[in-house]
């Protein structure tokens, strides 16, 4: 339950609405996406788990441009991101 309803939004809140919204304002739009998503990734690293961090790194790219395209739609990757958590740590774990 705390992956649905605290952990999953807390990230997505945190990875998108201000990490990447910050330096999306501090640089330009396009490298606020790359580095956050890079970023993203590499604290997964710390599970030493590869397939986590590939994992990271890839729904994390899409998360990320799909805020860059849509950041009024924040409330749906929040959605998204706490099934996923649910998804690949829960029901198929990785």
């Amino acid at each position: 339950m705390l992956l649905l309803i605290l952990i999953g939004p807390a990230e997505e809140i945190f990875w998108r609405g201000y990490v990447q919204n910050a330096l999306s304002k501090r640089w330009n739009p396009n490298t606020g996406f790359i580095v956050t998503t890079l970023v993203y990734a590499l604290v997964h690293i710390w599970s030493f788990n590869f397939m986590l961090v590939m994992a990271a790194l890839v729904v994390g790219a899409i998360w990320g441009l799909a805020y860059r395209l849509y950041p009024q739609k924040l409330g749906a990757l929040i959605v998204s991101h706490a099934v996923w958590d649910v998804a690949v740590f829960v029901l198929f774990p990785i």
